[in-house]
């Protein structure tokens, strides 16, 4: 698989070093089939448009939680995932934007819907 390319993100006090999602192929191949992620990494998937975005965990071997954003960057909603089921969980209104980490990593930091990621506006620049 291709190298992705890396943004440093943060949540409150908290960096990110994220893979970023950002075509059609990269999204569909998202995080199947790695057996772990760094303690602060994860996945960012960039939408096309805003609009009720959903993940599902096929052939993903790691549990993950998923933070669904809008254009802001504010958290909409974050959902638990279990690994290598097709359960889809969406977000609660129109995202732009999803942020996949190590499950239960959002929930062990007080991060929660309503809060601003840092570090998106450099993704505007690509």
């Amino acid at each position: 698989m291709a190298q992705l390319p890396v943004v440093q993100l943060s949540a409150g006090i908290y960096l990110i070093k994220a893979e970023v999602a950002a075509d059609m192929s990269t999204r569909a191949q998202g995080l199947m089939f790695r057996k772990s992620l760094p303690p602060n990494g994860g996945m960012l998937f960039i939408f096309d448009e805003p609009a009720i975005q959903c993940m599902w965990m096929k052939n993903t071997l790691v549990p993950l939680s998923v933070a669904f954003m809008d254009e802001r960057g504010a958290i909409l909603n974050i959902e638990d995932m279990q690994p290598q089921t097709e359960d889809t969980h969406c977000a609660t209104a129109p995202a732009v934007l999803a942020l996949e980490m190590s499950k239960g990593w959002f929930a062990q930091r007080g991060i929660k819907p309503g809060m601003k990621l840092g570090g998106l506006e450099q993704l505007r620049a690509r």
